[in-house]
């Protein structure tokens, strides 16, 4: 099925601003959409291809600075039909605003995986922020900041297609068994980019139809582990909700005021490990937790993968947002 992304398009209804001052030129949108096509159409396999950076004409600067050593540019890639992004030094927020008339107040910062060495932009930011959009929610695409990886393509292919060991098969006796610590990185970049997107929507939030008290943030493989960062660590983010889909699995210390969260991943994940701890601390915690655990869906499935039992779980999320009041109208005037 082929992916357009006509969000951008859509965008161009409600004259959303570029950069306060313009707004998107149209010829440029379509043509956006016309490259996310061509490449959804010519590469629907596992392979990495070269892909020139698309238009995002939406993309607001944060200004959070660049990153140390890195000395190649921004680039991009498609694997599975998809636009991946690496190499970011500079972090940007993308806004997909809904229809006139639809929305409820309710926003969602949405920040992709990708190991923190690279975004899959399409699958897991821009597909969901469309998605939240005709929800009536305001989503906006955090396009944060990576580690360096080779400037060429093919090196940076290789490094991808590395072999790996394979993990254990589970027995008896391995069974519960806590998999080993991961490596621990240095996410002060990344929580400053998510901090300054959530300063920028607070700061526009009546020009965005925002209701301050109504801000979440939902992320995907190493997304979900930089929402759960920013729960755990930021002193300037007040999130009003979380989602963590497909991350890390093991237990935290949970405060006092986290919020709600919605939790999904797959057993066939190799992130879940039959590990249930982040849901159990925040349980131990007294804060609400949904989580659901699919049988099938593998690792990175978006939105979903035909045929598998996890691709149910976008609605049951907006589901729990509406059950828990995230998505009423919007009567404070903000």
């Amino acid at each position: 099925m082929c992916k357009t992304y006509t969000i951008f398009k859509d965008n161009l209804l409600i004259s959303q601003p570029m950069n306060g001052n313009s707004h998107f030129p149209i010829k440029r949108s379509i043509l956006f959409c016309l490259v996310l096509l061509a490449v959804s159409v010519s590469a629907q396999d596992g392979t990495i291809y070269p892909l020139e950076a698309p238009a995002e004409p939406g993309a607001i600067a944060l200004g959070t600075g660049g990153v140390d050593d890195q000395p190649a540019p921004e680039s991009w890639f498609r694997q599975w039909g998809d636009p991946m992004a690496r190499n970011i030094s500079s972090a940007t927020l993308t806004p997909f605003l809904p229809e006139p008339g639809t929305a409820n107040g309710a926003a969602v910062i949405v920040a992709p995986g990708g190991g923190f060495r690279w975004l899959s932009m399409g699958n897991e930011g821009w597909e969901v922020a469309e998605a939240l959009a005709r929800q009536g929610i305001a989503a906006f695409v955090l396009k944060y900041r990576l580690f360096p990886t080779a400037e060429n393509l093919g090196d940076f292919s290789d490094w991808m297609n590395r072999p790996r060991p394979a993990p254990p098969a589970p027995s008896d006796s391995t069974q519960g068994t806590p998999p080993p610590p991961r490596m621990q990185l240095n996410l002060s970049n990344q929580l400053q980019d998510a901090e300054a997107a959530y300063a920028l929507i607070v700061k526009r939030a009546r020009e965005w139809g925002v209701d301050t008290d109504r801000i979440g943030m939902i992320g995907f493989s190493a997304g979900a582990g930089l929402t759960m960062h920013a729960t755990l660590n930021s002193k300037t983010m007040d999130l009003a909700f979380i989602g963590p889909i497909y991350g890390g699995m093991g237990p935290v210390e949970v405060p006092q005021d986290a919020p709600p969260m919605f939790s999904v991943i797959a057993t066939d994940d190799f992130l879940f490990g039959g590990q249930f701890g982040v849901i159990e601390s925040w349980f131990r915690a007294g804060r609400p937790v949904e989580f659901h655990l699919y049988q099938n869906g593998g690792h990175g499935f978006g939105l979903g993968n035909p045929n598998r039992t996890s691709n149910r779980w976008f609605d049951a999320f907006i589901h729990w947002l509406d059950v828990n009041g995230f998505l009423a109208a919007n009567s404070s005037g903000k």
